[in-house]
């Protein structure tokens, strides 16, 4: 019969066995998790390039001229393709948003539907845009994000309309209004 010493030292160099493999794998996880990150870093810096040079390709010198408002947002942030939407916020224009969002938001202040609103179909229709889902739902992405940083609303049956412009505080900027703030 064993002793229980015995025993013990047995489970106890099992572990230890179990404890060098499982170190060994996560030093070889890690490394390979080193490299993916390396290649994902690359490759954000390129399409980001590659948009920033597309972007100063397409858009010609047509610079609106800011009064002295926008000349402060303007200087602080100058619209990239593939940018972030600003939220919208007390005399900012279209001109503060990238190229792409400020079209969108341009086609639904021009709307003439008489206040319906315009879908996402239609928004990639005036963009010139082939009518297939995947370009619907990219047009259709854009609004939303349009409609969540305050720059349009959406109705309930899901057409995008222009922003409302209210006289309360805190309108616009995201948060629920109503008679009690919420």
């Amino acid at each position: 019969m064993t002793s229980v010493m015995g025993l013990l030292e047995e489970r106890e160099a099992a572990a230890r066995v179990r404890v060098e493999g499982l170190q060994a794998e996560v030093e070889r996880v890690l490394a390979e998790l080193g490299d993916a990150e390396a290649v994902l870093e690359r490759r954000v810096i390129a399409l980001a390039e590659l948009a920033e040079a597309l972007a100063a390709r397409a858009e010609p010198a047509e610079v609106p001229v800011p009064g002295p408002r926008e000349e402060a947002v303007a200087r602080d942030k100058v619209p990239v393709a593939g940018s972030i939407v600003p939220r919208h916020g007390l005399g900012m224009t279209a001109a503060a948003l990238a190229p792409d969002y400020r079209r969108v938001v341009k086609l639904v202040e021009a709307d003439p539907g008489g206040g319906e609103g315009v879908s996402a179909k239609e928004l990639a229709a005036r963009l010139e845009l082939p009518l297939v889902p995947a370009k619907i739902e990219g047009v259709r992405s854009r609004a939303k994000r349009l409609v969540e940083r305050g720059w349009l609303t959406v109705s309930p049956s899901g057409r995008f309309m222009p922003r409302r412009p209210t006289g309360t505080a805190g309108a616009g900027d995201g948060q629920p209004g109503g008679r009690d703030g919420g």
